[in-house]
Order: C-alpha cells, then sequence, then structure tokens
C-alpha cells in the first residue's frame, strides 16, 4: 500500500521546480562591486564596409544578455588590440545603441561614450541599462577605416549595471580591412 503523504508531495514537487527556475535571478553584490550573476558569453561583430580608408564605416557589436544575468548592461567597454593602423578615430557623439540586430533595429537605447586614443578604447554606458533577455547592438562610427590594410581585433567587455561594475569578457571582435581594388 502507498504512503499516502507521498503522493501529494510528488505531485507539489515539480511545481516547486518550476517556481524556483522561473524566480528571476539576482546580481551578485559583493565588497561593493557589482557582478553578473550569469554574465553574456559573446559578441558578435557585423561591418559593412571592409575596405581601406572608407568613410560610412559603421562597427557594430551584438551582445544577448542572458535571462538570468541578474543585472542589466550597464556599459560596454571596447579596445583595439591588433592592427598596423592606431590613428583612425572614433567619434563618441556619433555612438548609438538599440535593441536587436544590424538592419533589424528596434527602440534606441541612449547611450554615454568616451573615446581614450592612447589606449585605444572606447567606453560606452548606459543610463537606462537593457535588461536581461535582450539583446542589445552598439553602433560605433570612426570617421573612417583604417587606411592600412590588417586584421584588426577588439577585445570586448560587458559591465553590469550597479556600484563598481565587474567586467566581464566577452572575447575579441576581428574585422578584416582589404587594399581596394587596383587596376
Amino acid at each position: 500500500m502507498a504512503n499516502p503523504w507521498l503522493v501529494p508531495a510528488l505531485l507539489a514537487a515539480p511545481v516547486l521546480a518550476l517556481q524556483v527556475v522561473a524566480a528571476p535571478a539576482q546580481s551578485l553584490e559583493l565588497d561593493g562591486q557589482t557582478w553578473f550573476a550569469r554574465p553574456p558569453w559573446k559578441v558578435t561583430f557585423t561591418n559593412y564596409y571592409a575596405y581601406v580608408g572608407q568613410t560610412a564605416a559603421t562597427y557594430y557589436f551584438t551582445v544577448t544578455l542572458p535571462d538570468q544575468a541578474g543585472a542589466g548592461l550597464g556599459g560596454l567597454v571596447i579596445q583595439q588590440t591588433r592592427g598596423v593602423d592606431r590613428s583612425f578615430q572614433f567619434a563618441p557623439a556619433r555612438t548609438q545603441a538599440f535593441v536587436g540586430l544590424p538592419r533589424r533595429e528596434g527602440a534606441v537605447v541612449p547611450v554615454q561614450a568616451s573615446w581614450d586614443p592612447q589606449a585605444r578604447r572606447i567606453t560606452v554606458q548606459f543610463p537606462q541599462p537593457p535588461q536581461p533577455g535582450q539583446t542589445i547592438t552598439l553602433a560605433l562610427k570612426p570617421w573612417n577605416n583604417p587606411f592600412q590594410a590588417d586584421t584588426y581585433m577588439f577585445s570586448v567587455q560587458a559591465l553590469p549595471a550597479g556600484p563598481n561594475p565587474v567586467a566581464a569578457s566577452l572575447g575579441f571582435a576581428t574585422m578584416p580591412i582589404f587594399d581596394g581594388i587596383r587596376l
């Protein structure tokens, strides 16, 4: 004969498990620092203009914030780590962000950007942080593509929204720049 207390407990167990899974994750705050509970793990890079010196280039960095991230996306830090031309400049005032993918833009996400030419680093903050589960694309607009063909690389870090954020590395964005066709 089955234990009468066991059957209701077995029926309730899956419901409890679903409630635990569906509960939102909380950001981690340790010693005054904010961490992602589950950080984004990659960046997708898109550039439709891949020749030296082109002036209409826009570099798109796309990040998906996991549902269990536990914190909004406070910002991105992008630093050139490879590439022979170290003089092409970014225009922080022209920096934009939106929900969605390049050429499928959604709602605009406000940004505050700063450019450090010596470190070759652009830091972008989101005053209204995108929330977990959203895909965000940051559009950086240099004045022109590099003037020398090479494979350029940018390290990308995500910052959680909160006090003293601890950056999560998203890896590298690789950008080949080609010489124009010579006749």
